[in-house]
């Protein structure tokens, strides 16, 4: 097993807890200059490790630019075989990202959606209105806030 000074790691730069998930990535013998690396808070150094024992590709989400809860949905769509990379940007914030996510997951068009303009609950609408089948061009637009969707969604689903 790999030490800390192995990988050139000096202790003093991080807490307690990001030397827990340090110490054990080294345990689970995974690859810890991956993120052993103050940059990360302990969470997101959780999720790389995880995501290196289950052998994903980290390197999709192994940057400080996201936030353990965006690497969460990342790490989802890579277990699910989704193309991540359609959300795995910053500009998505973690539940926008989800709901990419389950689109893609539900084999959906999510183009409809996926765009920084809608909010994580217009992507919602407009996502269960394609889950039901209703005609989602008459609502898919920023100008209608989530209720209203919701609104014109069910007033389609009822016909």
């Amino acid at each position: 097993m790999k030490t800390l000074a192995d990988y050139g790691i000096d202790e003093t730069r991080f807490n307690p807890n990001q030397m827990q998930q340090i110490k054990e990535g080294l345990e689970s013998g995974v690859d810890v200059s991956i993120y052993a690396d103050p940059k990360f808070d302990s969470d997101q150094m959780w999720s790389i490790k995880t995501g290196l024992k289950e052998g994903l590709d980290v390197s999709i989400y192994a940057d400080p630019k996201f936030n353990y809860d965006q690497m969460l949905v990342i790490e989802a769509g890579l277990r699910a075989g989704v193309d991540v990379s359609i959300y795995a940007d910053p500009k998505f914030d973690n539940n926008q990202m989800n709901e990419i996510c389950s689109g893609l997951i539900s084999g959906r068009d999510i183009s409809i959606y996926a765009d920084p303009k809608f909010d994580w609950c217009q992507m919602m609408q407009i996502n269960l209105g394609m889950k039901d089948g209703v005609d989602v061009s008459i609502y898919a637009d920023p100008k209608f806030d989530d209720n209203q969707m919701m609104q014109i969604r069910k007033g389609l689903e009822s016909g």
